[in-house]
């Protein structure tokens, strides 16, 4: 009897300990993020002293903002406004946040300094909490920074942090797929211009970010789809046809370069993907090199046919007139070059270091 008594109780032991470990799964996937675009290992303490400049330079720039607080919105709107039109000053303000708290989380991958960590933590639960997506995909970009610091903090956030922003995170790419989704075939307008390019960008970052098997799988079928629509098989994308501007290309591939990081990061190669019409993103970088380079030069919106153009020409806007600056593909290349080395001596041309974030996400180019 004795015996029966001691089995029982092993039993019910074990059983309680499985019940708490599977309620432990349950809560673990309910809100996580896998890894997936930035190396940023943490520093061994001896490496701190000799970080990169561009790490230092990160951290310092972080530790002058530690103290700061959220300024969420609701709304934010910059697209098709020039400055002190409608609510853009504001919007521009705000944004600071989402690149704040990318490059906090960034600090503290590199100097596991928690006031980097609670930054984060402040900042991501007020904007995931407060934001409602408006599905435009100009004035929602930035939001890839705000992905990234949760996927570089997922593990480390409390739980009502870690909720909020997978929730918010699921909401933004379950909408843009649905928004795409629904709208007739074959694409038009700015479902297959730029704006396809950062909706593609955003639900990448995110289906991965959370690994989302089914969003993950759509956020592949989307991007092939639009390098079929946006880039010819020569390379030039519908965006110069349409506004004769090489300022537009790199609007049409850093967006998709930064999806192809995303999936680079879970094995999975985006750059030479195909379309049914031959083009890939590799293709589309390679026609653009020649311009980044100085080889080949370009007036920039000359035969443009979008009046938003002319409008922030006679406003007197940098790079809408004259001749375009490669030096505005940089982080482009910068970004390409983590995916294939071949781009890693445009990007050196262009910039001889890439942005601060890029130096501590992914310190070396692709090979």
């Amino acid at each position: 009897m004795a015996f029966k008594v001691r089995e029982v109780k092993g039993t019910f032991r074990a059983c309680a300990a499985r019940a708490m470990f599977g309620a432990m799964l349950v809560a673990a996937s309910s809100a996580q993020a896998a890894m997936n675009f930035c190396a940023a290992p943490a520093m061994q303490t001896s490496e701190r002293t000799n970080a990169d400049p561009g790490v230092k330079a990160l951290v310092k720039m972080v530790q002058s903002h530690v103290n700061d607080q959220p300024k969420p919105r609701a709304k934010l709107h910059t697209e098709g406004t020039l400055p002190h039109e409608g609510i853009y000053d504001e919007s521009v303000e705000a944004e600071k946040d989402l690149g704040l708290m990318r490059d906090a989380a960034l600090a503290w991958r590199a100097t596991g300094d928690e006031r980097y960590l609670r930054l984060v933590e402040r900042f991501l639960f007020a904007w995931a909490t407060t934001y409602q997506p408006s599905f435009n995909p100009i004035d929602e970009t930035n939001f890839e920074s705000l992905i990234l610091a949760y996927d570089l903090t997922a593990s480390a956030l409390p739980v009502k942090t870690r909720n909020a922003a997978n929730a918010f995170i699921t909401k933004m790419v379950t909408g843009y797929i649905t928004d795409m989704d629904k709208q007739p075939r074959p694409l038009t307008g700015t479902y297959r211009n730029n704006w396809q390019s950062h909706r593609v960008k955003l639900v990448a970052m995110g289906a991965f970010t959370i690994d989302d098997r089914r969003l993950i799988n759509a956020a592949q079928r989307l991007f092939v789809e639009h390098i079929g629509d946006n880039i010819a098989p020569d390379g030039s994308t519908v965006d110069f046809a349409e506004r004769d501007a090489l300022r537009y290309v790199t609007y049409d591939l850093q967006p998709l370069v930064t999806a192809a990081l995303a999936a680079r990061r879970h094995n999975r190669n985006w750059l030479p993907e195909r379309a049914q019409s031959g083009a890939t993103l590799a293709v589309a970088l390679n026609w653009l090199t020649p311009y980044a380079l100085g080889t080949k030069t370009h007036d920039e919106f000359v035969k443009s046919s979008v009046p938003f153009d002319a409008k922030r020409r006679e406003a007197g806007l940098p790079g809408f007139s004259g001749q375009w600056d490669p030096k505005n593909a940089a982080e482009l290349f910068h970004l390409a070059a983590r995916l294939d080395g071949r781009y890693a001596p445009v990007a050196l041309r262009l910039a001889p270091t890439p942005p601060a974030w890029l130096a501590v996400c992914l310190p070396l180019p692709a090979r």
